[in-house]
């Protein structure tokens, strides 16, 4: 049986690579995003992905992984911003950026290894689509709780579903290095 924690921590070290690189590029500029806002911009990725799977062409080059690794990105943004609020200019460090973005990393692995071993690494037997319809259930999911000023009944808040995002696009990126 593969390892997890280490195709998890392969997958992720990827990701936070290009978001030191995209960081030194850009810096935090992503701090004045809304919840709405990252969370059109995690739609927009997981559409282009569907829509390559669907039809099997991009007309501007985007790769499926390349798309993944920016959903765990915006998703690991997101919950920063949910914690911190949006900020109408920079207003953290690239090295305070990254230390957020490394504390949340480790919480999604926690959650990780504890839903892997209540529901059995369940995942490895679904498909890459059925991957992305389950981020595409949870970014519709997301918009409805913030179109609700954040308030649910019965259901986990926007922080749980970007973890869960977050934690969906790596299985899918260990998929296609698989």
């Amino acid at each position: 049986m593969p390892n997890t924690s280490q195709q998890f921590d392969q997958i992720t070290a990827k990701c936070r690579a290009v978001f030191i690189d995209k960081m030194q590029d850009y810096g935090p500029s992503w701090r004045i995003f809304r919840l709405h806002g990252i969370t059109d911009q995690l739609y927009i990725k997981a559409c282009n992905i569907r829509q390559r799977q669907e039809t099997g062409i991009s007309l501007v080059g985007d790769e499926i992984p390349g798309n993944l690794q920016a959903i765990v990105n915006y998703g690991i943004t997101a919950i920063i911003q949910a914690r911190n609020g949006y900020a109408d200019a920079i207003d953290m460090t690239n090295e305070e950026a990254v230390g957020h973005y490394d504390r949340i990393l480790n919480e999604a692995k926690e959650l990780m290894l504890r839903k892997n071993h209540d529901y059995g690494e369940a995942w490895r037997e679904m498909s890459k689509e059925g991957i992305v319809d389950m981020i595409l259930a949870k970014i519709i999911r997301i918009k409805t709780i913030l179109a609700n000023d954040g308030h649910t009944i019965a259901s986990e808040g926007v922080e749980g579903n970007y973890f869960d995002i977050i934690n969906y696009a790596i299985f899918d990126l260990i998929h296609y290095e698989n």
